[in-house]
């Protein structure tokens, strides 16, 4: 299975997708991809999620995951849909002990010391900081990879355009998070396309 940390190395940004619509899933990761995001978070907030993975997963050149999975059924239910790496909000040991023993790429979410120490006592290296700007932002992850220098983070939730560069300069972080890509209600497909681009582009410092 492919390693969470190629997967977090595959671009700079992972956006991160609430669709309603399994129509809307193939165009918008076309677009992603060709705007060079492969890595695709499909969030499960909605009935069609796990439809939507299997759609996306049709799409030439596409990483497709799941997202807010807080649970083993969760869990489960985005292995079969055929997710290549699961993402949760926190961390918990009955999730972290399944994710760990079901082989898939797993980024955990993190807020604090003790939960990386908690990540870390299961074997874990790689996490999700969030919600990145409400915990304090980037002094905040600092100040956590100090003492956490081997842990390697994607911070998601208040990452957008205008602090993309910032975020990408902390050492310990391979990729961020982002809803911005994709806006919500009825893709735009040349839109998001442009929106991947852009950020790609922000992230190499053009």
């Amino acid at each position: 299975m492919t390693s969470v940390e190629s997967i977090m190395r595959l671009a700079p940004v992972i956006p991160v997708l609430v669709i309603h619509d399994v129509a809307h899933a193939r165009p918008i990761a076309e677009a992603l991809v060709a705007g060079g995001l492969p890595a695709l978070e499909v969030t499960l907030r909605t009935p069609a999620a796990l439809d939507i993975i299997r759609e996306m997963k049709t799409v030439p050149g596409a990483v497709v995951g799941a997202g807010t999975v807080i649970d083993r059924a969760g869990l489960e239910a985005s292995i079969e849909a055929g997710a290549e790496f699961i993402v949760s909000p926190g961390l918990t040991d009955s999730l972290g002990r399944a994710a760990i023993e079901s082989g898939v790429a797993f980024l955990p979410g993190v807020a604090t010391a003790a939960d990386i120490m908690r990540g870390m006592d299961l074997g874990l290296g790689h996490f999700k900081f969030f919600p990145a700007e409400a915990n304090g932002g980037i002094p905040a992850l600092k100040a956590l990879a100090g003492p956490f220098h081997t842990a390697r983070f994607c911070p998601t939730g208040g990452i957008s355009e205008a602090n993309l560069t910032d975020w990408l300069a902390i050492p310990s972080v391979l990729c961020a998070g982002g809803s911005w890509v994709v806006p919500a209600g009825e893709p735009d497909v040349a839109e998001i396309r442009e929106r991947a681009a852009r950020a790609v582009r922000i992230a190499a410092g053009g």
